[in-house]
């Protein structure tokens, strides 16, 4: 695979996610080889009729009608077994992949600000739910049709060489010549999956930009614009995955189907020059047939491990895009030991800058006392919201540079911080839930203290004229609201605090 694609951290992923269920992996896997190995007694039950039945008209009835029943609950067997497995092996990984998408969502949620100022949200949408998704596919139509296929050549393979070496030697041939044609098809079309893959992130991404901007979009008269954006990714996007079909149609079935009918021909001409030779025995014809039996059994194993190259490619790229997410390091933890009391702030000698060499706050110096009511203002980008944010902790500042009832900021537990601080922003964020919903955020309010909240901030009147009171659908983004009623809820909010 390319450089770009993390293999080793895509594999560290899954072999953490699948950690915890190694013990059904190994029920599955039993149940696997032993439907395998009933499966590979066909074909020598076949072998068995033609030498001692068929061919010396040796017509024993019950002896063949045994055998015949034995072969059909041997296969029905089989069938039972594989349901088990397939069963079994699902689970592991709907288990498995529900444990990383949680993982991610709940990293996501620990990220520092200063990683959400780069970010992008369509992409990191799409690394929750759609890279997930992907690892979702590798586990389940991937790594468990491969393991089923490994196992079922192995059986096949192993009964060949019981019925005759030299004929397995020319069907073992056609390993080599599929390992060939995998690495072929992995040079080929690995870059055009990578780039798929990046490209529906950024499809996702300009969608979800498009539908947020959309009042802007419409005002500023962009929809050409935007559409045009859109259908130049979207035409790299097709192209991309055009290349990744090509590869897929040229190196993947085709080439096994030819090589299987190429092989057939070779066994049949090993056949047609022992017969040549001498009297073709029952003992030849019923190996001829088993051995037929089970190069249909080698190759089809072989398609369905090529095949799943496509998915397998795809599944890598997108495990190793989820596993550089998690790369990402979290916010700092503070040591918990610092408590808000009172609210009085105290600021010394702060310098703070986004960017090495380019401060943004200057030795700034601040008391606020407890109580205090203070207007901060100032000209565009002299640091307002810099400091809200660092008084917010989104960003970390200088070691006792800021001080709360004089405990230093980095020294308040998390839980406590943002406990004891309400945030009203300039442009309100309400959830796409009811009033009850944006004011409670999850925690576990009564009734009366989300009206409480509400009368303190003068928005529980504003709610009660909602047709469903507090649980009234807001929309995305409070989009039923005016800029002034998001302010009273988010005002509430911060009440409720």
């Amino acid at each position: 695979m390319p450089a770009e694609i993390d293999t080793a951290g895509a594999r560290t992923l899954l072999l953490r996610a699948g950690a915890p269920e190694r013990r059904h992996v190994l029920h599955g896997i039993a149940w696997l080889v032993l439907a395998a190995g009933l499966e590979v007694l066909g074909p020598l039950a076949g072998k068995y009729l033609i030498d001692t039945y068929l061919l010396p008209r040796n017509a024993d009835l019950p002896a063949i009608a045994g055998l015949l029943v034995g072969a059909l609950l041997a296969g029905m067997l089989a069938s039972w077994l594989r349901y088990l497995q397939l069963k079994r092996l699902a689970g592991v990984a709907m288990r498995s992949v529900q444990r990383i998408r949680e993982r991610v969502y709940a990293h996501v949620l620990r990220l520092p600000m200063s990683f959400f100022d780069h970010a992008i949200t369509g992409q990191l949408v799409s690394r929750v739910t759609n890279d997930t998704e992907a690892v979702k596919t590798l586990y389940v139509q991937v790594l468990f049709v491969i393991l089923d296929s490994v196992i079922v050549l192995t059986g096949a393979m192993l009964a060949m060489l019981w019925l005759d070496w030299r004929l397995m030697l020319i069907v073992a041939a056609l390993v080599p010549a599929v390992i060939v044609i995998v690495r072929l098809y992995q040079r080929l079309s690995a870059p055009a999956v990578t780039r798929t893959r990046s490209l529906r992130s950024d499809l996702n991404a300009h969608v979800a930009e498009s539908i947020a901007g959309m009042p802007v979009l419409q005002a500023a008269n962009a929809g050409t614009r935007f559409r045009e954006r859109f259908t130049r990714l979207n035409e790299g996007h097709y192209h991309s995955r055009n290349r990744e079909l090509r590869a897929n149609a040229w190196l993947l079935r085709p080439v096994l189907d030819f090589l299987h009918v190429g092989l057939l021909v070779v066994v049949l001409w090993v056949f047609a020059e022992r017969a040549a030779g001498s009297a073709l025995g029952a003992l030849e014809l019923g190996i001829l047939y088993a051995f037929i039996s089970y190069i249909t059994r080698v190759v089809e194993p072989l398609v369905q491990i090529t095949m799943q190259f496509s998915q397998l490619q795809q599944a890598m790229v997108g495990a190793a895009r989820v596993h550089a997410l998690l790369e990402e390091a979290e916010a700092p933890l503070a040591v918990e030991h610092g408590r808000v009391t009172r609210g009085s702030i105290s600021i010394s000698d702060l310098d703070f800058g986004y960017q090495p060499g380019r401060p943004v706050l200057h030795g700034l110096n601040l008391e606020i006392p407890a109580g205090s009511f203070l207007g901060i203002v100032g000209p565009t980008g002299s640091g307002k919201s810099t400091l809200l944010s660092l008084l917010l902790r989104f960003y970390v500042a200088p070691a006792g540079s800021i001080r709360i009832d004089n405990a230093p900021l980095e020294s308040i537990g998390e839980d406590h911080l943002r406990a004891s601080v309400g945030l009203v922003p300039q442009e309100p964020f309400l959830l796409a839930g009811t009033a009850r919903d944006n004011i409670a955020m999850g925690r576990p309010m009564t009734q009366a203290q989300i009206e409480a909240a509400a009368k303190a901030a003068h928005a529980h009147d504003l709610i009660l004229r909602l047709e469903q009171g507090y649980d009234t659908p807001l929309g995305e983004g409070g989009a039923r609201l005016s800029v002034g009623q998001k302010q009273l809820l988010a005002i509430a909010r911060a009440q409720s605090g």
